[in-house]
């Protein structure tokens, strides 16, 4: 039987495929000050996890490491200068990588305890997905009721609380997705529109003959071009992804950095119109770091906020499958399938 502070993690070794993660044992330290030893009960496939297997993910940690942005889990030790009382506690984390693993030691500071009444599945899907739709939508766009907005991927991880959190906020809600997803999806208040028309953007101009008040764009590359047209005259686009890139061999950085020049010189423009990147670690700063302490404020605000839409039956969690850490590779290729029939987030069970 697994002891305490012995731990089974998904070992990224290098650019492979699914098949080629590996799941290694080792045993961990006991917590040091400030630290804290999570037991995890749910952690998830993301778009992170294949851009990094692909070596295309920017900043990504060198090869080998331990993938997982985000986890829910048990606290069962605490380090010198821990709250013992946080022992016993369901906390969330980020983590960018190392949640793929049944136990890990994080930093107590990180931790958002999550409200009695939701499962740790369900607060999985909230954590890098909730917090993205959530500071996107109230944040970036700050959306307000009456208004119209676009989301392209309405189906995904992200896309899923998005619509949520826009219908929440008393927004039309108009959502790309693939057909399958449609019937799911109008049950959300969503208006969906299948991704793959060749003439999409015709069909929205369709529903929004003015154009829309905000558009939330993970794709990037042409994608953003058309999302920047439809806005109307006084609309926002939201870039927070590039996944049009994933299997691109060009450099990460130099799309990124594109990227991010096309959407200034689009700010530079004498229109109304604004546009802007969303990074979910913007203004992290550096450990200790009073821009760091700030960081950590206001993710736990956030995030405690959407837990409490969830709890109180605003906010319903969209779980795609659910596969034991053992199965991590069918997972990952569920993840990346074009056929998924599900809409939400891939959640993993150590």
């Amino acid at each position: 039987m697994m002891g305490t502070n012995t731990a089974t993690e998904v070992v990224l070794p290098g650019k492979v495929e699914p098949a080629g993660l590996r799941l290694v044992e080792r045993v961990l330290p006991p917590p040091g000050a400030g630290e804290a030893l999570v037991r995890v009960e749910a952690t998830a496939v993301s778009f992170a996890e294949s851009a990094m297997r692909r070596g295309r993910y920017y900043g990504q940690p060198a090869f080998p490491f331990v993938p997982g942005y985000d986890l829910v889990g048990v606290v069962e030790q605490v380090g010198p200068g821990v709250d013992g009382a946080l022992v016993g506690r369901r906390v969330a984390a980020l983590t960018k990588t190392g949640a793929w693993a049944t136990a890990v030691l994080l930093t107590a500071a990180d931790l958002v305890e999550v409200p009695d009444g939701i499962g740790a599945d369900e607060a999985e899907t909230l954590i890098v997905n909730g917090l993205t739709a959530y500071q996107m939508l109230h944040g970036s766009a700050r959306v307000r009721a009456g208004q119209t907005v676009l989301v392209l991927g309405a189906s995904g991880g992200v896309g899923t609380i998005l619509v949520q959190l826009a219908r929440q906020a008393g927004a039309r809600v108009i959502g790309t997705a693939s057909p399958r997803h449609h019937e799911a999806l109008r049950a959300l208040g969503v208006e969906p529109v299948d991704y793959r028309d060749p003439d999409l953007a015709a069909r929205i101009r369709e529903l929004a003959p003015g154009g829309v008040d905000a558009v939330f764009d993970h794709l990037g590359g042409k994608s953003v071009d058309q999302s920047y047209r439809l806005l109307n005259r006084t609309g926002t686009l939201v870039a927070y992804s590039i996944a049009s890139s994933l299997d691109d061999k060009s450099s990460v950085l130099l799309i990124f950095m594109a990227l991010l020049s096309k959407l200034a010189f689009w700010n530079y423009l004498p229109t109304g119109r604004h546009a802007s990147f969303y990074n979910v670690w913007a203004g992290a700063g550096k450990p200790g770091s009073a821009k760091r302490e700030a960081f950590r404020a206001r993710i736990r605000t956030d995030l405690t906020r959407v837990f409490e839409l969830q709890r109180d039956g605003k906010l319903t969690a969209q779980i795609a499958a659910r596969y034991p850490l053992s199965e991590v590779a069918a997972a990952v290729a569920l993840s990346e399938s074009a056929n998924r029939t599900a809409l939400g987030k891939i959640i993993l069970i150590p």
